[in-house]
């Protein structure tokens, strides 16, 4: 055609004529007449087609991880907490696996040491360690997880007092799991180590811990104002020996650790830390000998710091199973922000500081 146009299109009359019989048709069944044009299935002009995907993912369930705060995949947190003795010689540093506890408690032993209570759950390590002997405080430290305790034996009485608690006690001196190793390139005693992820799953019958603490934002000393003083380190005293501190790092929002003015690493080689420390006042009790028992019944003097802050507040806990409940000096709760939390109890004969 001249100037190039397109030619139109031929009309297929065959097609038009069928389609006209096939809407009579539809009429004359219905019993009345057609009441408008047949719908093609072809969008309105302008209206813009909805993808449908062909195979949608199902939605994930999230939760809170009961002793962080923090959101994770619910699934991801089906599984009992796993609480181990953690050496804390110095024949027992860097230790590993620190980091990834969701809870560790500091409590003093003979001889003005100190050895960690460290709690797993939402971040369980293949391996853990050094593992050590039992305490007698532990089983008020530990029943309120639930789930497992793991340790390498003690004296038969405080064994007896952990055995006889609802926690499954994993022990290396009674253990033919094959869960305990020693460390070739680690002194003895300071050598056991646990494949603590094996533990639990052997365990997937124990359901996860209960919530311990109350948590609120990433600064939830806010709202206390000025009954929150600013906090740059933390120094307690347990005794001669064992004498920790916090330094806050405001760059990474962490309390980075040091061990008599040293700086603490784990085995990664990072600086130990943790995004709240939770200090307590707490009595002693003589009355196992040389072996010092922590008294977590009752109540007590606590500090919360968290971001670059502490309150003053107490502690209080009303049985074994019941978790430590932390007060302000109002009465409020004394609320930790989403991470991993320290629990430094200090004797009260020891002493604590604060340095704006």
């Amino acid at each position: 055609m001249p100037g190039g146009a397109a030619r139109p299109a031929p009309r297929r009359a065959g097609v038009a004529i069928a389609t006209s019989i096939a809407v009579l048709a539809v009429a004359a069944l219905a019993g009345c007449e057609p009441a408008g044009p047949v719908p093609t299935g072809t969008p309105a002009p302008g209206a813009a087609a909805r993808p449908v995907p062909a195979d949608p993912a199902p939605p994930v369930a999230v939760a809170f991880a009961p002793l962080r705060g923090t959101p994770m995949d619910a699934s991801a947190l089906d599984h009992p907490s796993i609480a181990v003795k953690i050496d804390d010689h110095e024949e027992a540093r860097p230790q590993i696996g620190l980091n990834r506890a969701d809870l560790v408690f500091e409590e003093l032993v003979e001889g003005g040491l100190t050895r960690y209570a460290a709690v797993w759950h939402a971040d369980v390590p293949e391996e853990v360690g050094p593992v050590r002997s039992i305490r007698p405080m532990d089983p008020d430290i530990v029943v309120p997880f639930g789930g497992l305790v793991a340790y390498s034996g003690g004296q038969e009485q405080f064994v007896a007092m952990m055995e006889d608690t609802p926690v499954v006690n994993l022990v290396f001196d009674f253990d033919d799991s094959g869960l305990f190793t020693r460390a070739d390139d680690r002194p003895s005693p300071h050598d056991v180590l646990l494949a603590a992820d094996e533990a639990v799953g052997r365990h997937t019958e124990l359901g996860p811990p209960p919530v311990q603490f109350a948590y609120g934002s990433t600064d939830p000393l806010a709202p206390l104002g000025a009954a929150a003083t600013p906090t740059s380190r933390i120094d307690a005293v347990f005794s001669e020996s064992r004498f920790p501190s916090w330094e806050w790092d405001a760059s990474a929002g962490v309390w980075l650790r040091l061990q008599e003015g040293r700086p603490d690493t784990d085995a990664s080689g990072d600086r130990v830390r943790a995004t709240n420390v939770v200090t307590l006042r707490v009595a002693i009790d003589w009355s196992y000998g040389d072996v010092p028992r922590t008294v977590l019944g009752g109540a007590g003097e606590a500090w919360v710091s968290v971001a670059g802050r502490t309150a003053h507040g107490s502690w209080s806990k009303a049985s074994q199973e019941a978790p430590i409940v932390l007060s302000a000096d109002d009465g409020s709760p004394l609320r930790l922000a989403p991470g991993t939390t320290w629990i430094e109890l200090v004797p009260v004969d020891g002493s604590v500081g604060f340095t704006p």
